[in-house]
Formats: C-alpha cells, structure tokens, sequence
C-alpha cells in the first residue's frame, strides 16, 4: 500500500530537530579533525565511528541490491524494533498487531514504550490466520510484525498472505526476516518500492555468524529510514563493528558454503531426530533451527542440561505445548545431541 509517512509517523518526531554530530556537519575529506573533541593521539580508536556508516551501507546495497538511502543499520534488529515503536506508535494510545508465536522483543518492545498489544493466533501450522489477521486490525493499529521465516516454528509464512496483509492494511507491516539466508526464497525487499508501509528486518547474526558484533538491518522507504535516523543516537554503530562486518561481508562464499552445510545438516537432523522413540513430531523448517515436539519436554530439556548440551524449551509458547527448538550446530554438535537422546 502507498501510506504517506508524515501521517502515521509521532508529530513530536516529525517536529523534532535532530541531533547534528560534528560528523554530520562537513563533507569531504579531512586530515586535521579538531571538532569532535576526542584524543588527538592516535590509536585505532581515538576517533569517532561514521554515524552513516556509508561504506558499510555501499557494500549492504551491493549484496542487497537495496539502495543506500532506504538502509538503516542498527545495535541488533532491536534497535530496529524499538525506533520503529518510537517514531510511529504514541504511548498508550496506539496498538501493535502481532501474531502469536512468534519472536519475543517484538511485544517486550511494545511495552517499554507503553504500546497495547494485539495478539492474534497463527493456525496450527504456523501460518497467518488471514480473517483473525486483518479482522484484529483497529484504528489504533499503527505496525504489525510478521516474522518469516517464523520463529520458534522456523516457517516461512506464506508469501501471497504477507502481501495481502501489506495491501489491506494503512500502517506500516514489519516482515522480519532474520532468517532468509536459509531458504529457497527471495526477499521481499524486492517490493520496497511498489509498497510504502512495508519494512523489512534482517541481520548479520544469522548465516553471516556475527551475533557478537550485534549489526541489525532495516530496508524501508527512504523517507521512513530517514525517520529513524532522526531519532538514533548519533553513534549506534562503533567503528569495531564496521570494520568488521565489512570484512565478514567480502567473504561471500565462505557464507554460502556455511548456510549450505547448516541446511544440510538441517535435512539430517529432521531425518534423525524422527527416529527418536521421545520425538513426537518435528515441524518443517525453513531456518537454521527445527521446533521439536517431545514428551516431557522440560524433562528432556533438564536431562540434557545435565550432559552440557542446551536447547531452548518453548513449551511455555502458544501452539508450542512440550516443544524444544534446536538449533542447527557442527556436525559433531549435532552428533553429541543425537546419541544423549538415544540414552534417554
């Protein structure tokens, strides 16, 4: 849906001068920096970060095929998150839409900045309930988070419900899509630019491997990604976490080779895991985790804690009753995993 920005963004955000760093405020090149009163003596920090990290955005829109002004980079997708619920949504008048299971912070978010949420059901097999969906939707609804593939069932929702809901709905629709590299689809950031309110989320922590450097993407419009940039601390991303992920970048293949070693192992352990007399069911996944249905989960999961080896029990998640979620390791982690299980 085309949606004009200035209507559905805070008007005290859209009023607001932003923070000018003494970064912002010269083009060019330099040699003597004696503005942004730092240390003058060298070392590989003394300076300030680039607060538009342009080198690492030049080399996101070449991999992304996304251009540079409608990329924002974030501390984690959570910074993300969170701006998205600070430009967009006003404290305890606004509503966020978010089918349930799904990704946690989306809703913990919401509260910090005192956003009511609207929580939904996915069907049982963890797809968009389409009438629940877009029935749910209010006048007070300003976003609605859509994560695909889905965490913790680890599907991809189905591509032509996203759209419908992108289409029929006048806010902004947040597809999160942390976890694209592993599957056979494209993203939908292909269609930034036919609809306005959509906005996707993706990271580096993933298939890229850097969940240490906390690097967190946003692909939106240019006018909504300069909303955000308005509104975030001026230096969010240091200059360690530049340099680095912009080395992690340049290596491509070496990405592609790990996510398809993770898928195949993926493929193994589903194969693997349904073997298991204590595995009732393991859901299809298009990520690089599977949701595993168990008898006596919390048990299974305290059993293996014993032996060092730690999952994620999700038992206490709507639709997800005595259900772990693995996440895909080495193959020798993965091995470790498979011969406990046959001793419980």
């Amino acid at each position: 849906m085309k949606i004009e920005v200035s209507k559905i963004v805070r008007e005290n955000v859209l009023k607001l001068k932003p923070y000018s760093s003494a970064r912002d405020e010269f083009e060019g090149e330099a040699s003597v920096f004696l503005d942004a009163n730092e240390n003058p003596y060298p070392s590989d920090y003394n300076r300030y970060p680039d607060p538009h990290q342009k080198e690492l955005k030049k080399k996101i829109s070449e991999i992304k095929n996304v251009k540079t002004e409608q990329i924002f980079l974030g501390n984690g997708s959570d910074e993300a998150i969170d701006l998205l619920f600070r430009a967009f949504c006003e404290p305890g008048k606004d509503e966020v839409l978010i089918p349930q299971p799904t990704y946690g912070m989306y809703a913990v978010s919401a509260s910090i900045n005192d956003i009511r949420i609207n929580s939904v059901s996915l069907t049982k097999d963890f797809d968009l309930d389409m009438a629940a969906t877009l029935t749910a939707i209010t006048p007070q609804t300003k976003i609605i988070f859509l994560c695909s593939p889905n965490n913790p069932s680890g599907n991809l929702l189905t591509a032509e419900k996203v759209m419908e809901v992108v289409k029929n709905f006048s806010g902004l629709v947040v597809v999160d899509e942390a976890y694209i590299d592993f599957t056979n689809s494209k993203s939908l950031s292909s269609s930034l630019d036919q609809f306005s309110n959509l906005v996707i989320l993706q990271t580096l922590s993933k298939a890229w491997g850097l969940a240490g450097l906390r690097l967190g993407i946003c692909f939106a419009s240019a006018e909504i990604i300069s909303i955000i940039n308005k509104i975030k601390p001026p230096y969010n991303i240091s200059s360690v976490t530049q340099t680095l992920a912009l080395e992690r970048l340049g290596q491509v293949v070496k990405k592609d080779q790990q996510v398809k070693e993770i898928v195949e192992q993926r493929k193994i352990m589903e194969a693997k895991l349904q073997e298991s007399k204590i595995v009732e069911y393991v859901y299809p996944s298009d990520s690089n985790f599977l949701l595993v249905r168990v008898q006596n989960a919390r048990k299974i999961y305290d059993d293996l804690l014993s032996k060092g080896i730690v999952l994620r029990d999700r038992s206490n998640v709507i639709l997800c009753n005595d259900c772990l979620r693995i996440t895909i390791g080495t193959p020798k982690e993965n091995q470790i995993l498979l011969d406990e299980l046959k001793k419980l």
